[in-house]
């Protein structure tokens, strides 16, 4: 059953924000960033999403494979392959 808290909302410079206890930090497991949803008259905190997790090894897995081709390759013309330095 999860427990209800009461807080003040304080005064942080010219915003205003909430401290959320540390046990109820541990218990949600949120640590650095966050993401803050307004639902109706409820804020909704969360971890935020991490992005770009797994594209790592996503990518070191198509280069094993072979299969990091281009999917649209660039029709070139002659100048493009004499002349362009990369």
């Amino acid at each position: 059953m999860s427990k209800v808290i009461r807080t003040r909302i304080v005064k942080i410079g010219n915003s205003q924000g909430v401290r959320i206890p540390k046990l109820l930090l541990e218990q949600s497991g949120i640590q650095t960033d966050v993401e803050i949803e307004v639902e109706g008259d409820h804020l909704t905190i969360r971890n935020a999403r991490r992005l770009r997790t797994g594209w790592e090894q996503a990518f070191a897995a198509m280069a094993k494979e072979q299969d990091d081709v281009l999917l649209d390759p660039v029709n070139s013309t002659d100048w493009e392959q004499s002349e362009w330095e990369w």
